[in-house]
């Protein structure tokens, strides 16, 4: 693994050439003003996050350019660690870092720029009438807020340990409650198949439209938490799941049911990527993978709680299987206070603008500004340049593609349990309704212990990193996917083998397996999600957007083939089909392991 040590900060001082092309436009006629948005427009555009300059040539420096700007984009993969703190906070920490980082976070350059740069209108924008225009401020850099140093307490990585704990809580709680709302609904199939008289096929779309609504939503979520901040994204997100929640509970017909299904998963995905953010935003580098580990659990151990919640409450013939659905808008309703009323905002750039905002109010300068303030915020340019870009990101960037399908087999795996562990012990063991579902307690035991073997590498990363003094790069966090890998394999061939057995094998012994099967899960699951977010640090929202799509692709579409596999080719060999899928799988964390250094260096928006 290679180790990198910080860069020196650059100085920052305009070039001659460019002080020379701010004094020939520091005039009042308005044609000027034309003439130098033009002049940053290019400058901008020639500048997007998604093209590299190449080193070879020197590189233009135009308005409102610097040495230090120019050289952040000669380089906009540089991996690399302040011993205090990390790479994105080294860059909010300077001024003219921090707008080049927002504006690469965003996707987007200045909003004067992009809005009116191409606009037949500009020439005849006024100051107004008998008003001339003002001359441009000398230096712009001057006026630009950046955050207090590292040990800046609005910085979120300074945030009290109760405050961060409390916010974790908050936005676990929000993808413990969906995560469960995808499940627990599946319990409720042989209710529905014989009040609406339609098939097992018809009823599982209940559950596939959830997941393929929350397949579609963090497109949208990603982005939006990147422009607005992550709390009016939660705090929506959970509100719309909660009102779908109790529209499902409460639906007369099917197709009601079936739509309503559809836009709790759509609305209320943003936990799946807002809340990674949330941790990123709060957490340095060395125990970031640490406290991702919270937020994996509460994303497995919905839907394995989910299902036995669900049989009991099925069960009970008083509640019924509307109460499913109603449970979940009750838990949602939790999670919307915490988030609510607890969660405060995390996100660095919009932070930033809250502080310019304060100090225009206490000195009476309009002319401080946020970096974040110079974003387009025009629908269009949100649609072109950060919508877009999550489904940009997986099928241009090998490591968030290759990285995402390893990740998203093992998602269709979690929802096709739904159907291997009811088959087995309900149906070959004759367990009731609800007890049937008891093994994923093992299941969940193997999620627990994967993410206490990966809190202990992250231990050990960390001791190393106080060793050398350095980093270790984004591949140091794959060894797990090693060890999951083989047992992911390993379990699902012992459940399904042992499983097909129940007239001769004890229970215990798939119980046994599923807990191989869980601890797979979470250690392929929770380092490969770290090790996106390690490389795409600045775009980890719109990255992991797009993981998040493929993947709950696979988890929408698993359940609708599941249970005809598994009745027709038994259990057995299903499991065995699955089984060497993930051995097809294996090798792609020890790929990445050696070469990955290599796919960061070619990509255009890793960190290298």
């Amino acid at each position: 693994m290679s180790m990198q040590q910080v860069p020196a900060a650059q100085s920052s001082v305009p070039r001659e050439d460019e002080q020379h092309h701010h004094d020939t436009h520091d005039t009042h006629d308005p044609t000027s003003l034309q003439s130098s948005t033009q002049s940053d427009s290019s400058s901008h555009f020639n500048t997007s996050s998604d093209e590299k300059i190449d080193k070879r040539e020197p590189p233009y420096y135009g308005p409102d350019r610097t040495v230090q700007e120019a050289d952040i984009e000669r380089q906009p993969s540089v991996y690399s660690y302040t011993r205090d703190g990390d790479e994105l906070t080294r860059l909010e920490l300077d001024a003219q870092l921090s707008r080049e980082l927002s504006r690469r976070i965003t996707n987007t350059g200045s909003f004067l720029v992009q809005d009116y740069a191409n606009s037949n209108t500009t020439a005849r924008l006024k100051m107004g009438e008998n008003i001339p225009f003002p001359p441009k401020l000398p230096d712009r850099n001057a006026y630009c807020v950046a955050f207090n140093g590292i040990d800046d307490p609005l910085h979120p990585h300074n945030l009290p340990l109760y405050k961060k704990m409390l916010f974790s809580i908050s936005v676990a709680l929000a993808a413990l409650s969906f995560s469960m709302g995808s499940a627990m609904f599946s319990q409720a199939t042989q209710d529905i198949m014989a009040i609406f008289h339609v098939g097992e096929a018809v009823v599982a779309l209940g559950t596939s439209l959830f997941v393929f609504g929350f397949a579609a939503g963090p497109v949208l979520h990603g982005p939006m938490s990147e422009l607005f901040g992550r709390k009016p994204v939660m705090v929506i997100s959970c509100f719309c799941y909660v009102c779908f929640s109790f529209a499902t509970a409460t639906a007369k017909d099917l197709q009601t049911i079936m739509i309503c299904r559809f836009f709790a998963g759509f609305t209320g995905s943003a936990p799946f990527v807002v809340a990674p953010a949330v941790v990123v935003d709060m957490f340095r580098a060395r125990v970031r993978g640490s406290a991702m580990s919270v937020f994996s659990c509460a994303l497995f151990g919905g839907p394995m709680v989910a299902p036995i919640l669900g049989g009991f409450i099925v069960k009970n013939k008083s509640l019924g299987w509307r109460w499913t659905s109603y449970m979940s808008g009750i838990i949602g309703c939790v999670a919307l206070v915490m988030n609510t009323f607890v969660l405060e905002e995390t996100h660095h750039p919009v932070l930033l603008v809250r502080k310019a905002e304060l100090l225009r109010r206490h000195t009476g300068n309009w002319g401080i500004f946020a970096p974040h303030e110079e974003v387009s915020l025009s629908l269009k340019e949100i649609v072109r340049n950060n919508i877009m870009r999550p489904l940009k990101l997986l099928f241009s960037e090998p490591i968030i593609f290759l990285v995402s399908i390893y990740n998203a087999f093992i998602y269709g795996m979690l929802y096709a349990l739904l159907t291997i562990i009811p088959t087995i012990f309900t149906g070959r063991y004759h367990w009731s309704q609800g007890v049937g579902e008891l093994p994923y307690v093992s299941m969940l035991l193997g999620v627990f212990l994967g993410g206490g073997i990966i809190i202990y590498s992250e231990i050990l990363l960390n001791r190393k990193m106080d060793a050398t003094g350095e980093q270790p790069a984004p591949e140091a966090r794959l060894p797990p996917v090693m060890i999951g890998g083989v047992s992911f394999v390993v379990g699902i061939f012992w459940l399904g083998w042992t499983g097909d057995y129940a007239e001769h094998v004890h229970w215990i012994v798939p119980v046994i397996g599923a807990f191989f099967v869980g601890n797979g899960l979470m250690l392929i699951f929770l380092p490969t999600m770290n090790y996106i977010i390690e490389c795409y640090l600045y775009i980890a929202a719109s990255a992991l957007a797009g993981n998040t799509f493929l993947r709950s692709s696979f988890g929408g579409a698993f359940p609708l083939f599941s249970p005809q596999m598994f009745n027709n080719l038994t259990i057995k060999w299903a499991a065995t089909l699955l089984g060497c899928l993930g051995l097809v799988m294996l090798p792609l964390p020890f790929v990445f392991y050696k070469y990955g250094a290599a796919a960061r260096q070619r990509s255009k928006n890793a960190m290298s």
